[in-house]
């Protein structure tokens, strides 16, 4: 009896063992105030010439580089919008192998900024299908562009009406519709941050890059954006000897996001040409993990 006693109070403990640590793993996760995603842009070069697939991106993510988090590109995927069978088989691939999906990043939908009323309106409904379809693969968000033509006073009224619009269709979804500073007017952070508080939305923010700022400064711009945050991307070009980017101050970057109170996925978004795009996506990932 003693000895069947002291055999159960054993199994007792290695199963209370099995039962802590997950826990504690847990724990150590919380503990990280970021989590590293992949934005499928860094691959473009490789999916253009054919030698990988838009379905593939979510294992070649986990396997090539450990990253279990993706944001897709929704050009390499243009005709699959609606696809529920594609989309199915996608999810499935993502979940198998431990991959969140994170995001979808929508170009080539007409401008959320057009001055032609039809045209935005048109714009608008065109971007519909995308936030359903990131709602299916259990995103959190789109990326969408704040694009158009006039004075930043008639963009900004144009793209408020878009951004208010398609954040009550997400709304539902649990979709959140994020703004990028990709080039023209949107690459004013004061400018972009003026249009999120407009818009006034929970589900309505931004998705602050690193590296789109040409006529504002860089810094200023991610700081007017950060108290919007969403996402963030961390573009990337070319590295020095200690791993760091030859453009990019990332020690003023990150202290700028972390002080934000930021916590959430940060994406990497690669696009030199110094070294291959997989050693450019490994390099990054290097380099975010220093700020862990």
């Amino acid at each position: 009896m003693n000895s069947r006693r002291e055999f159960l109070r054993n199994l007792g403990l290695v199963t209370a063992g099995v039962a802590i640590a997950p826990s504690l793993d847990v724990f150590a996760a919380k503990k990280e105030w970021f989590q590293i995603s992949l934005a499928e842009w860094s691959l473009h070069r490789k999916i253009n010439k054919g030698d990988l697939k838009n379905i593939d991106f979510p294992e070649y993510t986990a396997k090539t580089f450990g990253i279990y988090g993706v944001e897709y590109v929704n050009q390499f995927f243009k005709d699959k919008a609606n696809d529920m069978t594609y989309l199915k088989d996608l999810k499935n691939r993502a979940k198998d192998n431990g991959v969140e999906n994170v995001l979808i990043m929508i170009d080539g939908e007409g401008n959320l900024g057009d001055r032609d009323e039809n045209k935005r309106l048109q714009a608008v409904e065109n971007h519909h299908k995308w936030i359903d379809a990131a709602h299916f693969l259990g995103c959190h968000a789109v990326r969408v562009n704040a694009a158009g033509e006039g004075t930043k006073e008639e963009v900004k009224n144009q793209v408020v009406k878009s951004l208010s619009a398609l954040a009550d269709y997400g709304k539902k979804g649990k979709i959140s519709v994020v703004v990028e500073n990709h080039g023209g007017i949107s690459s004013h952070g004061d400018w972009l941050s003026d249009v999120l508080k407009t818009v006034g939305k929970k589900n309505c923010g931004s998705l602050p890059d690193f590296g789109n700022f040409y006529e504002y400064d860089r810094y200023q711009g991610v700081q007017d954006l950060m108290p919007y945050a969403k996402g963030i991307s961390a573009k990337s070009h070319t590295f020095d000897e200690n791993g760091y980017d030859t453009g990019i101050d990332y020690d003023r970057m990150m202290d700028i996001v972390k002080n934000a109170r930021y916590k959430g996925w940060i994406g990497i978004e690669y696009e030199g040409s110094s070294v291959s795009e997989d050693e450019g996506i490994k390099l990054t990932k290097a380099l975010l993990e220093k700020y862990k």
